[in-house]
């Protein structure tokens, strides 16, 4: 009778109960967030330290850490690494917007004060800065007209140089237009300003003026439309302009009715950039436009007023009328450039090329 020798077992292999590996749930980061808040303000209270930013500061820390010690004790440390910087932008995200923020609360809570019809509609006139009551509708006609005849002047200008650049540039005088981009991107507005009135008021002998304003704000606005217009038109693909020539469509035609409306929305957001930079600038406006409290429509003869100057004026003038007007005006000029904010989306989804079955 033979027997059999039994083999030996092999290596014990542990499956695991579950492909799923083990994941914190939704809520987690949120309830992190909390404890943080809550542990930095016992810190806070416990140290004596009385400023909400510090205690802000101290969530922030607290919620990264906590979010990665938890992250390694639950899911591992690859996934814990993915936690930290999934933490670290929400961070980066909150101190960016939380002074931002801020300011629109502090802008509007003491803005609305004066705030009203009576406040847009009237003028300073003969009242002087420390005097209660006057508008700023000297000022918001004075921004309104140099931030469009500024616009009048660098828009058309920007997008010429922009597609050139981008679709015909290939020599050295693009080199140069590029250098001279770049130097102007850094120029102080009151270098503009200066420049102007050197040439514009005491060489060829002109007044002051929203004119004059006007092409120093410009000369800040093209250097940004040039830079955003130019990296917008290099995203559209060469496949659409090389289907268009392929169809016998000459380039600029291309350009017009390809690579122009594809690009729409980034320069429709490069153009107001650049007009909100300008809509806040003082320095020109105070060398060129000067100060005039009465209403001037013509802003090719005689000085005039703007929102930005109108707001130095009423805060340096100290009193609290005064202070009340510079809020109110600092709050006119937000709600100004985010109407034309939104009107230019509005306009480029509209004509941007529509997209779907």
């Amino acid at each position: 009778m033979s027997t059999t020798t039994p083999t030996p077992p092999g290596p014990l292999v542990e499956r695991p109960a579950t492909l799923k590996a083990a994941t914190l749930p939704r809520w987690s980061p949120l309830a992190v967030a909390l404890g943080s808040a809550a542990v930095a303000v016992g810190i806070g209270l416990g140290a004596g330290l009385h400023s909400r930013i510090q205690w802000g500061l101290i969530a922030a820390l607290l919620f990264i850490a906590g979010s990665y010690a938890l992250a390694v004790a639950v899911e591992g440390t690859r996934q814990a690494r993915d936690r930290l910087a999934t933490s670290l932008v929400w961070v980066m995200f909150l101190l960016a917007v939380v002074p931002l923020a801020s300011l629109i609360y502090e802008t509007v809570q003491r803005g609305i004060k004066v705030f009203d019809v009576y406040f847009l509609t009237h003028s300073m006139g003969v009242l002087s800065d420390e005097e209660t009551g006057g508008g700023i509708y000297h000022a918001l006609i004075g921004t309104l007209q140099q931030v469009l005849l500024a616009s009048v002047i660098a828009v058309p200008i920007g997008l010429l140089t922009a597609i050139y650049l981008v679709e015909y540039g290939r020599g050295k005088l693009s080199k140069v237009i590029t250098f001279f981009v770049d130097v102007m991107t850094g120029i102080p507005s009151i270098v503009a300003g200066l420049f102007v009135l050197s040439f514009w008021i005491l060489i060829l002998g002109f007044g002051y003026s929203g004119w004059a304003g006007a092409m120093a704000l410009a000369i800040l606005m093209m250097p940004v439309i040039v830079r955003s217009t130019e990296e917008m038109l290099k995203l559209v693909p060469n496949e659409l302009r090389e289907a268009s020539l392929a169809l016998g469509v000459p380039k600029w035609r291309t350009i017009l009715k390809v690579v122009l409306p594809t690009a729409i929305g980034g320069i429709t957001t490069g153009v107001m950039l650049s007009v909100a930079r300008i809509a806040g600038e003082t320095a020109p406006v105070l060398l060129l436009v000067w100060v005039n409290p009465l209403i001037n429509t013509n802003p090719f003869e005689g000085s005039q007023a703007s929102l930005p100057l109108y707001v130095y004026q009423q805060y340096a003038a100290g009193t609290d009328a005064s202070y009340d007007r510079a809020w109110a005006a600092a709050l006119a000029l937000i709600g100004f450039i985010m109407i034309l904010n939104l009107a230019a989306r509005g306009i480029a989804r509209w004509k941007a090329p529509k997209t779907g079955r």
